[in-house]
C-alpha cells in the first residue's frame, strides 16, 4: 500500500536527496495524516458523546491534535524545500527539525491535558455507557493507527526525516493508548468496575513519554549532534583509498538539514609530492564524497615528511607512547625542527571528547613519556578534543 501510494503521487520518488522530492514525501505524509485523524476524530466524538467516556473524548481530542500535527508537518516540508538565498546561504532543511520539534510539543500538550482531565474523572467519576458501535470504532482506530505508525516510519526512513519518525512514534503511542481505552471500556462493561479515569491516566502517561521522545530526536540535529559513526568511516575509506593520501584528520561534519550536509578535512600528503597530482586528488575526493553520500566537502592539503627514516620511526615512537597515555588518542602533523642544544618534535594529539583526564594531565604525561626517549627532545605540541571517531 505504502509504494503504490509513493509511485502514484510523489514524482522522480527514488530521489530522496533533492529538497522537492522530500517536500512531496511530506505532502503525501501530512495529507495521509490530516484525512484519517480527522476520520478518527469524529468517530471517537460520536463514542465519547454516546457512552460519556472521558477516555473515548480524550482520544479523540487526541487525533484531533495529530491532524494538527500532519498540519505542521505538512508546512514544514513546504518551507524546509526552499531553495537557498542570501539571507540563507545553507538553505532551509532545519525548517524540518523544527516542524518535528512543534509536533512533539503538540503532543505533550495534548499528554498534559488528558492527565489533568483524567485525574479529575477519578476523583469524580461518572457512569460510562456500554456501545458496540464504540468498540468497533476503538478497534478500527487501533488498526488504522497501526499502519498509519508503519507508512510513516516507512516514509522517514527512506528520506531520513526526524519530522516523519516523530509522526510514527505518535502513531505507535495511539495504538496503545487507544487499546488502554478499549480494554477500560470492556472491563467496565463485563466487572462493573469504573476505571473510566485511570486509563485516561494510562493513556497520558503513554502520550507523554511518546511526545518527550520526539522532541529529543528532534532537539539533537538542531543543538549539533555527531555525525553517524557509518558515515565518518565511509568517507575516511573513501579519502584513504587514493594513493596520494597518507593519512587525514580533522574531520567535521555540519548538518544544515536533510539533503544539506558539509565536511572539511586535513588530507596528509608527502611533502615531497608533485603538487598538481596531488591536488587534482583533492579535487577528486570532494567530487566523490558528494556523489556518493550528497556531503559537499572541502579538504586542506598538509604535507608531511615520509621518506625520512629518522623522522618516520620518530612518529612512530611518539605515536605509541601517546597511545600508552590513552588507547584512544592519536597524532598528526608530526614534523622535527633540530638545533644545537635540543630537538623539537612539534604535532597534534586528537583526545577522544569522552576522556575524564584534564588536558594539563595529558600534557605532562605525554612531555615525560617523550623526555624519557631522549632528554634532548622537547615536544611541542596542541591537544584537541575529537568528536568524532578516528580523530
Amino acid at each position: 500500500m505504502t509504494e503504490r501510494l509513493v509511485r502514484r503521487f510523489i514524482r522522480d520518488w527514488e530521489n530522496v536527496g533533492d529538497p522537492a522530492v522530500r517536500e512531496r514525501y511530506g505532502a503525501l505524509s501530512g495529507g495521509v495524516g490530516i484525512l484519517l485523524n480527522l476520520l478518527l476524530s469524529l468517530g471517537k466524538f460520536f463514542a465519547g458523546l454516546l457512552t460519556g467516556s472521558i477516555a473515548v473524548t480524550a482520544d479523540a481530542f487526541n487525533n484531533l491534535s495529530d491532524a494538527g500535527s500532519s498540519v505542521v508537518t505538512l508546512v514544514g516540508f513546504k518551507l524546509a524545500g526552499q531553495k537557498a538565498d542570501d539571507g540563507h546561504p545553507f538553505g532551509h532543511g532545519r525548517i524540518e527539525y523544527l516542524a518535528g520539534l512543534l509536533v512533539s510539543l503538540l503532543i505533550l500538550m495534548v499528554g498534559v491535558e488528558l492527565g489533568k482531565t483524567s485525574i479529575k474523572k477519578i476523583f469524580h467519576p461518572e457512569q460510562v455507557d456500554f456501545s458496540l458501535v464504540t468498540v468497533v470504532i476503538l478497534i478500527a482506530s487501533i488498526l488504522v493507527k497501526l499502519w498509519m505508525c508503519l507508512f510513516n516510519r516507512n516514509l522517514g526512513r527512506r528520506i531520513g526525516s526526524a519530522a516523519m519518525e516523530a509522526t510514527a512514534t505518535d502513531s505507535l503511542s495511539d495504538v496503545v493508548a487507544t487499546s488502554a481505552v478499549l480494554a477500560g471500556t470492556l472491563v467496565g462493561e463485563f466487572t462493573g468496575v469504573s476505571i473510566d479515569g485511570w486509563v485516561g491516566v494510562v493513556v497520558a502517561i503513554f502520550i507523554l513519554r511518546a511526545g518527550w521522545g520526539a522532541a529529543k530526536d528532534t532537539v539533537d540535529p538542531l543543538l549539533g549532534s555527531a555525525p553517524d559513526p557509518a558515515l565518518v568511516k565511509e568517507i575516511q575509506d573513501v579519502v584513504l583509498s587514493h594513493k596520494q593520501v597518507v593519512g587525514m584528520h580533522d574531520l567535521v561534519i555540519h548538518d544544515y538539514g536533510p539533503g544539506r550536509r558539509m565536511c572539511s578535512f586535513h588530507a596528509e600528503v608527502p611533502q615531497n609530492a608533485d603538487i598538481m597530482e596531488a591536488h587534482d586528488a583533492i579535487d577528486h575526493i570532494e567530487r566523490e564524497i558528494y556523489q556518493k553520500f550528497g556531503v559537499e566537502t572541502t579538504a586542506h592539503m598538509d604535507p608531511i615528511a615520509t621518506e625520512d627514516e629518522t623522522v618516520n620511526n620518530l612518529r612512530e615512537q611518539v605515536r605509541d607512547l601517546v597511545r600508552e597515555v590513552n588507547p584512544d588518542m592519536n597524532i598528526h602533523d608530526f614534523r622535527v625542527t633540530r638545533g644545537p642544544q635540543h630537538t623539537n618534535l612539534i604535532f597534534d594529539v586528537v583526545v577522544p571528547h569522552r576522556s575524564k583526564v584534564s588536558d594539563e594531565e595529558i600534557a605532562g604525561e605525554i612531555t615525560r613519556r617523550v623526555q624519557a626517549l631522549d632528554p634532548s627532545y622537547y615536544p611541542v605540541f596542541q591537544l584537541e578534543r575529537s568528536y568524532v571517531s578516528g580523530g
